[in-house]
């Protein structure tokens, strides 16, 4: 029919839209079959080292000697086998190494960490104890079979004529080196099968260094046999690794030749080979110190994968079912469209080359909410138009994107301001979230404002439609809503008993900060967070004894919902770690490492610094965007809200005793954002009452604007509900808290928007009342559009 055709001034956009969204999803495609995404290691399994390069005694540490440590690191981590490894520079001084599938992290520390300070001396004779280095092995000490043990002692000056004791304890006195690390070119490990000497390093010289060990060695054959000073002393980061006896078969003056030399001194396989990579990699520039350590088991990634896919799948699938319900065809439309949005939101992760981790996961889904709140805002808008205003289908749906396009440009605005907090500055995987959420929340945008709306005006022009408008869910505005606008909206006559029954709230769960105080993690106060896996169930208390009988009875043991044990404690070597492994191992029947982190105490300080920073920026950020948007009445509501959510979340944690970790800050900013996102829509309404009928009472037009936009309210807090209860009773124990931090803010916010933000900003245009600002509406262009379209 001729009546149902678009005019060609009303389907050229459509068309634009269209062919703009097919250019996109083919693209997604190409990319999602092309390329692989890259797991982060909480997901896939393995352990990641934070290292900060400190100043030396001769060098300033900065991005130059940094950038150079980095290539010595990257020879080491080659030279260990792990297979690929990601080494990168954060910042100007810190160095992230991550090595997927290591789960033993203390061999790779070890070797990691070293500044591998290595020098060649000749041995002057027997030393005088009392001038060895503070920290040197005594004489007897054990670990004669592993010399790479020793402790560092970088301050020693090996340029000097020095005391250090050998593998056994015994002091020498070294001559200065006569060459260094430098003078190496190659190391290898290799056993000796033949003449029994075992593992032992060969170690290769430049054409220079192999000359001055051919004299070093040549001076010392000419020692007596047995002679002190036939040996030659071998020193890696201020201690003797080795201090072998010149074979006799070596010519007095002439030395070993040939470039190359074999260092023995009881090494093992692994000895061997942590020694060889050392000196492969050469020499550190600058001195480097672990502030962080994550170990994750794969186990526990695969589990974590498994459990938050099941969880959101079935979220997002009884979302769908949701908006089917409540929407019909406009619902299933919508629907089709969140499946454009995650092909999209997933390529653009992988395009970007972002790392995908497990909070990650969360933002993904937190975005699916942001697109399904966009459509619920177009729907409800559209449903307006042809209930009361009487539009037709396609002039309905064209209204409904145009009138909601203001108010979701602000709620993405808000949420993009929380989610780039979190890029800047938290760390490790909660800054994945924040890239997440991101990419998500711009992938929604144009899902919602592109996509749907392609599929909406399309369906809306279609005939078979036309003819049956109910189908659509858009015809009527729905039983719900026809009640509520029914109903009168003097609720909001007395403000001030909607603001006591909020303060009651705050004042009841922030009794919990008082009474409880707050639990932070061990990323905020420096630490160390072990969770072991157990062969047999044991309860928290037997678990906390044995570790206090192991000497550490001010640990945190706990149990996890899995049936493992969590301990947290201050920061602990390796040993210290084994030593709590095996006492919960001795009353469970074997414990195994399933994650492992620790912060050390300046990182610590330093994430809790920019903990709070967030949080100050957060709430100034969220408070200048409004009051730019909005009239400062309305801001000082919103922010009233957003402290509200906060507060009660805050309160609610430390009632429950759960500890507050980055997983948590990201949780609370992102709760930021969505409680102003709801204010958001609610004032939006407001001002649009308010600017139409400027004589009306103020509390009657919010009252009457909270009873319109309810539907949108509990369509979407419903919508991410679903995928987070989901989350929170199937999605596994890493992310429980985090999904129980977002349902009570999802909770809280979308009532304190009705107990806090309007009845406060009701309160305060009565003391200051003031009128709306009314922009001046522009005469249309002769030419110019006039049906609502916005391309």
């Amino acid at each position: 029919m001729s009546s149902l055709a678009p005019s060609s001034g009303q389907g050229r956009p459509l068309l634009v839209r269209a062919l703009l969204s097919l250019a996109v999803l083919v693209g997604a495609v190409v990319v999602v079959l092309t390329q692989s995404p890259t797991l982060g290691l909480d997901l896939r399994g393995g352990t990641q080292i934070v290292l900060e390069a400190q100043d030396g005694p001769t060098v300033v540490a900065d991005a130059e000697s940094t950038d150079r440590a980095l290539e010595v690191l990257r020879r080491r981590v080659d030279a260990l086998g792990v297979a690929e490894p990601t080494i990168v520079r954060s910042g100007e001084r810190r160095i992230i190494v991550e090595l997927p599938g290591l789960q033993d992290p203390a061999e790779a520390v070890e070797v990691i960490g070293r500044t591998a300070q290595l020098s060649f001396h000749p041995v002057l004779g027997v030393g005088d104890p009392a001038n060895l280095p503070a920290g040197s092995p005594e004489a007897g000490a054990e670990g004669a079979e592993d010399p790479t043990d020793a402790e560092p002692l970088p301050d020693v000056d090996v340029t000097q004529e020095v005391t250090l004791a050998d593998s056994s304890g015994i002091p020498l006195r070294l001559g200065p080196a006569q060459l260094t690390g430098e003078a190496v070119t190659g190391a290898n490990n290799t056993l000796d099968t033949q003449s029994g000497r075992g593992w032992y390093v060969t170690v290769e010289f430049t054409g220079e260094g192999g000359r001055a060990w051919a004299s070093l060695t040549g001076e010392a054959a000419c020692a007596p046999l047995g002679d002190p000073t036939r040996r030659v002393a071998i020193v890696l980061d201020g201690g003797i690794i080795t201090s072998p006896e010149v074979n006799s078969s070596v010519p007095c003056g002439t030395g070993i030749t040939g470039g190359q030399t074999d260092i023995t001194g009881g090494f093992d396989q692994q000895s061997s080979r942590e020694l060889a990579a050392v000196i492969q990699g050469g020499a550190l520039p600058v001195p480097v110190e672990v502030i962080e350590q994550r170990t994750v088991g794969p186990s526990l990634g695969a589990a974590a994968i498994d459990a938050s896919v099941q969880a959101i799948l079935l979220g997002v699938a009884i979302t769908g079912v949701f908006l089917v319900v409540v929407y019909r065809l406009m619902g299933l439309l919508a629907v089709i469209a969140l499946a454009g949005y995650a092909l999209i939101a997933y390529a653009a992760l992988i395009g970007l080359g972002a790392t995908i981790t497990l909070p990650g996961l969360a933002g993904f889904v937190l975005a699916v909410g942001m697109a399904v709140d966009a459509n619920v805002l177009v729907y409800e808008r559209a449903r307006e138009e042809r209930a009361t205003r009487n539009r037709s289908l396609p002039m309905a749906v064209r209204e409904g994107f145009a009138k909601a396009l203001p108010a979701i440009a602000d709620t993405n605005i808000t949420t993009l301001i929380s989610a780039g907090l979190l890029f800047f500055l938290a760390s490790g995987p909660v800054r994945g979230f924040g890239v997440t959420l991101t990419v998500g929340v711009l992938a929604s945008f144009f899902s919602a404002l592109v996509i749907t709306r392609v599929l909406a005006e399309s369906a809306a022009r279609m005939g078979a439609v036309q003819r049956k408008p109910g189908i659509t869910g858009i015809d009527t505005l729905g039983r719900v809503r026809e009640r509520l606008t029914a109903m009168d909206p003097r609720f909001l006559d007395h403000p001030r008993a909607w603001l006591a029954g909020s303060l009651a709230l705050v004042l009841l769960t922030g009794l919990g900060l008082a009474v409880r105080g707050v639990d932070l993690g061990v990323e905020f106060t420096g630490g160390r967070s072990i969770q072991y896996e157990v062969a047999e169930p044991v309860s928290a208390d037997e678990a906390r004894d044995a570790v206090s009988a192991a000497g550490y009875p001010a640990a945190v043991v706990q149990e996890t919902g899995d049936g493992g044990i969590a301990v947290r404690t201050s920061p602990i070597d390796d040993r210290q770690q084994q030593e709590i492994r095996d006492a919960i191992g001795e009353i469970s029947g074997g414990a195994t490492v399933v994650s492992d982190e620790l912060i050390g105490p300046t990182l610590g300080d330093e994430l809790r610094r920019n903990a709070l920073i967030a949080l100050g920026i957060a709430l100034a950020a969220q408070l200048a965007y409004l009051a730019i948007r909005f009239h400062w009445t309305f801001s000082t509501g919103a922010v009233a809200a957003l402290a509200t959510n906060v507060l009660v979340v805050l309160g609610t944690f430390a009632w429950l005793g759960k500890p507050l970790d980055g997983v948590f800050l990201a949780a609370l900013l992102t709760i930021i954002g969505y409680s102003v996102n709801d204010s958001v829509v609610v004032f939006d309404r407001i001002r649009e009452m308010w600017r139409a009928k400027p004589d009306e009472p103020f509390h009657r037009l919010a009252g009457s604007a909270v009873l319109q936009t309810l539907p949108r309210t509990i369509n979407t807090g419903a919508s991410t509900l679903f995928v987070l209860l989901a989350l929170l009773f199937l999605g596994g124990s890493s992310l429980r808290d985090f999904a129980l931090a977002l349902v009570l803010g999802i909770v809280v916010g979308t009532a304190s928007t009705i107990s806090m933000a309007v009845p406060l900003t009701v309160a305060l245009q009565r003391r200051w009342p003031s009128r709306p600002r009314i922009k001046e509406e522009k005469k249309p262009v002769a030419g110019a559009r006039t049906d609502g379209a916005v391309v």
